[in-house]
């Protein structure tokens, strides 16, 4: 029988060790009702506490064992969950990278490649459409200075939905992303377009179809070049090895894959660092 463990989440402010639940096993195996994005860590139950001990007692334990490493467990869910907030460490520019999935997916080998050089941060959460980018920019942009914003939109938008339209049409898309665009220069950040990434022919896994990436592709490029933002073109650099690295059915990437992109968006955050840029 497997040892009972306790699921747990460190809270940022306040700063707080929140006990999720008792879990059999692996919570992100487990159905029972606990979110896994939200685990932070799980402890065994049985080396800690002694049979005999007061299920209160034992509470207790748990929680002044645990409150000692909210900061170090935090540390720790970010080098392994793209999504966490980082802490900035004084000095370094401010990185912030805007996108769906596909960057999910690099943010962390962007960061092991520029650390020491620059905060990599990103948006807590799937970028989505540019509808959801426009719901949501003034929030993911926060109060902060941003030194340098890497961004995308588009995979999203060009998903089939049940009536057979795209998710955004091209029309709105192209309009979407300049209201986008006039938000992001409204930083005085130095702003960076990826461009959308391949989409493979269906069946994709799971099932859904999506339109012609590059027609996308031509109109964020049309409305980059009117507003003088660098292109990162994503597509064109992964393209010829796009089927060995993606995964199976699928428009996303193997971890090969995503250290593949990871080292051309580092290398132009990187460039883009340098004074004369």
């Amino acid at each position: 029988m497997t040892d009972p463990a306790v699921a747990v989440e460190v809270t940022r402010n306040p700063r707080r060790v929140v006990i999720l639940g008792i879990v059999p096993d692996d919570p992100l195996r487990c159905n029972g009702g606990i979110n896994p994005q939200r685990v932070d860590a799980v402890f065994r139950l049985v080396p800690i506490f002694n049979l005999s001990h007061s299920p209160n007692m034992k509470r207790s334990i748990l929680i002044s064992l645990v409150t000692l490493l909210p900061l170090s467990l935090h540390a720790q869910k970010a080098k392994t969950n793209p999504l966490t907030p980082i802490e900035d460490k004084q000095g370094l520019p401010r990185v912030l990278l805007i996108g769906d999935s596909i960057s999910m997916g690099y943010t962390i080998p962007v960061r092991k490649r520029l650390e020491g050089k620059a905060n990599i941060h990103r948006i807590p959460a799937n970028g989505g459409p540019t509808t959801r980018g426009l719901a949501n920019i003034d929030k993911w942009l926060g109060d902060g200075k941003w030194d340098i914003i890497h961004f995308n939109w588009g995979i999203h938008d060009l998903r089939h939905m049940d009536d057979g339209k795209r998710q955004v049409e091209p029309t709105d898309y192209e309009k979407n992303l300049r209201a986008l665009v006039g938000k992001l220069k409204a930083t005085g950040a130095k702003l960076m377009w990826a461009s959308i990434t391949p989409i493979p022919e269906p069946p994709l896994i799971p099932e859904r179809t999506f339109g012609d990436e590059t027609e996308y592709n031509k109109i964020a490029a049309k409305v980059m070049k009117e507003n003088g933002i660098p292109i990162n073109d994503l597509h064109t650099y992964v393209s010829p090895r796009f089927s060995e690295l993606q995964r199976k059915q699928d428009l996303h990437y193997k971890p090969e894959g995503s250290e593949f992109l990871a080292e051309k968006v580092a290398a132009e955050i990187a460039k883009a660092l340098t004074p004369d840029y």
